[in-house]
């Protein structure tokens, strides 16, 4: 396997089992940092299939070391800590992480979710390789090229702003954004007191392309997570 996958923990202890575990699954590529600015410095010279974090460590907050990684990356990241309320998990996968391990831990289980991760990643990138400058969800169109909302076969008005929200969770279907990380994605900027507004682009989208807005089928909320959304009929284009 290719895959090159970052630990980040300041148990030293930890991340050599891990890595031996890993060693042993065939896993051989894998990087280490004991610290959160020393992870967002390899972050920006390596690519990585995984990254696995805690939350305390002695410079930086684990999550605020997610939100920094999910400003640059989608990729796969797996909290490993000793938090264990149901508001740590919660926060945890809501500001980006695609999974969240307690400590104590079963480390065979954990080197299984890691190779779970990866399988994923695995076939989402294939499945995004070739970016599509349409889609046809059958209810209704959307052609970046032309700019152009088509529903039940007629064009609609759709701002920019709008638009590229759509755009943005179309090319990234069942996969949960915070509200915060979608604001930052369209609107280039923190989203502290600005939740609001996608709230709102995704209340107007619903109306937009939903068959019956009150129950959405496409633009799915996650209560405490974010929003995601659902390709109900994917036709090639």
């Amino acid at each position: 396997m290719n895959e090159k996958i970052l630990l980040v923990d300041d148990e030293k202890g930890l991340l050599d089992m891990l890595q031996t575990l890993l060693k042993k699954e065939g896993l051989t590529n894998v990087d280490f940092a004991t610290k959160g600015h020393e992870a967002l410095t390899l972050s920006d010279k390596e690519t990585y299939s995984v990254i696995v974090l805690d939350v305390m460590m002695p410079d930086m907050d684990g999550f605020e070391l997610c939100r920094r990684l999910r400003e640059k990356t989608f990729v796969p990241i797996i909290f490993l800590t000793a938090r264990t309320t149901d508001l740590d998990k919660l926060m945890g996968l809501g500001i980006g992480g695609d999974d969240y391990i307690t400590k104590p831990f079963n480390p065979l289980e954990v080197v299984a979710r890691i190779k779970a991760q990866l399988r994923r990643h695995h076939l989402y990138k294939d499945s995004t390789q070739i970016k599509h400058e349409s889609f046809d969800f059958g209810f209704f169109q959307l052609n970046k090229t032309s700019g152009q909302l088509i529903v039940r076969g007629k064009e609609v008005e759709c701002p920019a702003r709008e638009f590229e929200l759509l755009t943005f969770l179309c090319e990234h279907p069942n996969h949960i954004f915070s509200i915060q990380q979608l604001y930052e994605r369209i609107w280039g900027q923190s989203s502290i007191g600005d939740e609001k507004t996608v709230t709102i682009h995704i209340s107007r989208l619903r109306r937009k392309i939903e068959p019956n807005p009150k129950k959405p089928q496409f633009l799915i909320n996650i209560r405490g997570l974010g929003y995601k959304f659902v390709p109900l009929v994917q036709r090639e284009k």
